[in-house]
Formats: C-alpha cells, sequence, structure tokens
C-alpha cells in the first residue's frame, strides 16, 4: 500500500523529507526497510546555521550526494529494487530531452534543490502537459499567488503544486526557480520493477 506524501516537520527538514518523499512515491510501504529511513535522517541535516547550531542549514549538497550513493548501495546489495543519479550544474535540465525529464516520463522521481525564501529541496513527480507535478513538503495554508503555479489539494500520493516549466528553468532567485546552472542539484530516483524502459511498454517512445 502506498502511503501520502508529507510535510516538513521544522523550518529545516526539507531535503530528507523530500528524498522520504520520492521512496514514498515510488514504493510501497510494506517495501520500505527501516534502515532507509535511520539512514536518509542521520546523513541528511548536516549543515550548520549561522549561530552554530548543527542543521539549522538544512542539508547540504555533499549530504544528498553521500544519499544518492548510498542508496546505489543499498539497492545493489538486493535490500530495495531501487537506483540513484545524482546531477549538478548544468546537467539539470528541463527540455525534452534531458535526464530529469526523461526520469519523470519512465516513472522515476526527483528530489531538486530551488527556491522558496531561501534554498528548499522539493520532490518532483511527473511530468503533465508541459508542466511539472511537485509535492512541496513546506505547508503553507494559502499556497503560493506566483503566476502558473497551481496548487493541488486532491493528490496527496503524488503532488501538491503544478509547476511550468518556465517557472522552473528561471536563473533567478524567485519562487521556484532552479536558479544559477552552476548551482542546481538534482537526484534521481527510480524503482526497478516499475521504471519503464522500450522493452516494457511502447508508450516510451512516444
Amino acid at each position: 500500500m502506498k502511503t501520502p506524501l508529507r510535510y516538513q516537520i521544522s523550518e529545516y527538514d526539507c531535503g530528507p523529507t523530500a528524498f522520504l518523499n520520492a521512496v514514498s512515491f515510488l514504493f510501497e510501504r510494506e517495501q520500505i526497510p527501516p534502515e532507509l529511513i535511520r539512514n536518509v535522517m542521520l546523513y541528511s541535516l548536516d549543515s550548520y546555521g549561522t549561530d552554530g547550531v548543527s542543521g539549522k542549514s538544512g542539508t547540504s549538497r555533499t549530504a544528498m550526494l553521500f544519499l544518492s550513493h548510498w542508496l546505489n548501495g543499498f539497492g545493489s546489495v538486493g535490500r530495495l529494487p531501487v537506483t540513484s543519479r545524482y546531477l549538478s550544474g548544468s546537467a539539470v535540465r528541463l527540455g525534452a530531452a534531458s535526464e530529469l525529464a526523461d526520469a519523470l516520463r519512465r516513472g522515476g522521481a526527483a528530489v531538486v534543490r530551488l527556491m522558496l525564501d531561501e534554498e528548499h529541496y522539493v520532490t518532483l513527480t511527473g511530468l503533465r502537459d508541459g508542466n511539472f507535478l511537485m509535492f512541496d513538503p513546506y505547508f503553507s495554508e494559502s499556497g503560493f499567488a506566483e503566476a502558473g503555479v497551481q496548487t493541488v489539494a486532491d493528490c496527496p500520493f503524488s503532488h501538491n503544486r503544478i509547476v511550468p516549466k518556465a517557472v522552473l528553468e528561471r536563473e533567478s532567485d524567485t519562487l521556484y526557480a532552479l536558479g544559477k546552472v552552476e548551482d542546481r542539484e538534482a537526484v534521481l530516483i527510480f524503482n526497478e520493477e516499475t521504471k519503464l524502459t522500450p522493452e516494457k511498454t511502447i508508450e516510451y517512445f512516444i
């Protein structure tokens, strides 16, 4: 059974929450080992705030890179049929031929760093009519007024926002922008049992 995606419980834990939401989106609850949850929490929230308190700057890029590699190792030893790929800089693109868009078309999920009021992690779970399906773990009762961004309340297992490609592509520090190309980051995650391939479906080519 799948479980609804969840919201972060503090101002700082968007990184582990977005990562675990990707796993929840891809796998049944009964498949997910407690070891995975423990290690995501153990290796994230590693950045120090300006007051010197651990975790108050959330999760670093280094931690996300490590988690991506750790998840691959976890999958390779047969603990879960999962694979992961870490992207950074110019590799984080949204065009039709990009790895990120291809991953979503194939049924994968992507944890990406973008802008809210500051740098923030969200989970992308699909594409629809050129727009990206996103679960933003930062709970807001009022939603956001950014042009073209839709707030969704009835898809708790996959997304709570629909965001135009043009909004994400911006290199500014505005809402949901991926920001400067050189600073971009994404972790692609797949369930190898459900990932679409040319061998599994002709629809992959369409």
